[in-house]
């Protein structure tokens, strides 16, 4: 029995593991073991981040010029949008296509080895779709709002007239496409790109839904241009969006406010006018 229990210590020793495989213990895994699962849990975490965090889209076309040109990669938040966040005027948003405003994308000729793995790396966000049918636009006028242009003239929101320094040099706000007014229904936004005279945007779009997106079609904020890095900017909101009065509900909220301080006095008045009434006919 000790002969046998001598044995087992010595195959079991307390300078080796207990899979008989004669590797002591505390050694760590070869990298080539670990490396599946460390693949994993990237893959993993990429997913995580791309569903609920941020996601990299390219541009597609010259209709954002030249904030944006073709061949960027921007990245755009998703995240806000889960915490009830709406996109707001100024911003540049990607959206999927509302039906109509893309043309049938072309066949890739790029071969099956190539688009297998763009298709898996898009799938973990570290790549732009090829198959998604998205756009990216500036949100002009969001629910609520009116918006215009009259050929010579400013876009218009809410009759605030923008200025807008962030459409392409030499093109004009809407020459090429005058149109409004156009009252924006609740939940829809009104987008225009900023190369006003290369973009087929809510202008051009009207017979459908005039020309509005859904809210609930937009992917997210577009936050970062990333790439190539000698373009490297954020995408902030510009200072026109800012101005008092743009609002609809600031572009009301005076005459309320006028209107709620000049009942009381009113009601004085005639109160006043009523006693004198009331003491003459006394007297």
């Amino acid at each position: 029995m000790e002969g046998r229990d001598g044995d087992g210590d010595g195959a079991d020793g307390p300078g080796e593991d207990g899979d008989g495989k004669g590797r002591p213990k505390g050694k760590p895994r070869s990298f080539w073991k670990e490396l599946p699962l460390l693949i994993g849990i990237a893959l993993v975490l990429a997913l995580l981040i791309k569903t609920f965090l941020v996601q990299a889209f390219s541009i597609p076309s010259n209709s954002m010029n030249n904030t944006l040109l073709r061949g960027d990669r921007v990245l755009v938040d998703k995240l806000t949008p889960w915490f009830g966040s709406e996109p707001e005027r100024g911003e540049v948003v990607v959206f999927h296509d509302p039906g109509g405003w893309l043309k049938e994308a072309p066949e890739s000729d790029s071969g099956p080895v190539i688009e297998g793995i763009q298709k898996a790396l898009s799938f973990i966000g570290l790549m732009p779709s090829a198959e998604e049918k998205d756009l990216i636009k500036r949100v002009i006028a969001v629910g609520g709002d009116t918006v215009e242009c009259q050929k010579g003239g400013p876009v218009k929101v809410n009759g605030k007239a923008l200025d807008e320094p962030y459409i392409q040099s030499g093109d004009t706000p809407c020459d090429d496409r005058p149109f409004g007014p156009v009252k924006i229904p609740d939940d829809r936004l009104w987008v225009m790109g900023d190369n006003r005279d290369d973009s087929l945007d809510s202008r051009y779009h009207q017979n459908i839904e005039q020309g509005t997106v859904p809210v609930d079609e937009v992917v997210g904020r577009a936050i970062v241009v990333a790439w190539p890095i000698d373009r490297w900017s954020t995408l902030s909101v510009p200072g026109t969006f800012d101005q008092p009065g743009l609002s609809a509900a600031a572009a009301v909220g005076p005459s309320a406010l006028g209107l709620a301080g000049a009942l009381p006095i009113v009601l004085w008045r005639r109160a006043r006018m009523t006693r004198k009434a009331t003491a003459r006919q006394e007297s």
